[in-house]
């Protein structure tokens, strides 16, 4: 995603900030201290010069974290339990989705998985997946 933005400007959010490659917890929380209050101003409030270093600051993150905390293969019904604990939804709430499993209309199933996908926060292809992988597993 191209932008246009002014060098000048972004050279100097680059010498306030001194983003570079994370290499501790401490410097992890200021970059993400500074994450944060860029989200704040809100996206249509970012000039392109702020958009380019939250965007930058995120990849920075990203790295230190799937480095500093690995994540090991999953169980897809531990993460389908953990996002219905998290959102605070029961058994009975995901009905919607297993009844979509014996309908013989894929657009009604893959409605079902959009609507439930949404109240999960997770996309409809992903959360689609850990519902198939869920019920293989039990």
């Amino acid at each position: 995603m191209a932008t246009n933005y002014d060098p000048s400007k972004y050279g100097k959010l680059l010498i306030d900030t001194l983003p570079g490659a994370i290499e501790s917890e401490e410097e992890n929380e200021r970059v993400l201290a500074v994450i944060e209050r860029l989200m704040r101003r809100g996206e249509a409030n970012l000039s392109p010069e702020d958009d380019r270093l939250l965007r930058m600051l995120v990849v920075l993150v990203e790295d230190f974290e799937e480095k500093a905390y690995p994540v090991g293969p999953s169980n897809p019904a531990v993460a389908l339990r953990e996002l219905m604990r998290e959102h605070g939804l029961k058994q009975t709430d995901m009905v919607e989705i297993s009844s979509a499993r014996r309908e013989p209309s894929h657009r009604s199933s893959t409605a079902n998985a959009t609507s439930a996908s949404h109240r999960l926060r997770n996309s409809p292809r992903d959360f689609t997946c850990l519902l198939i992988f869920s019920f293989k597993n039990e």
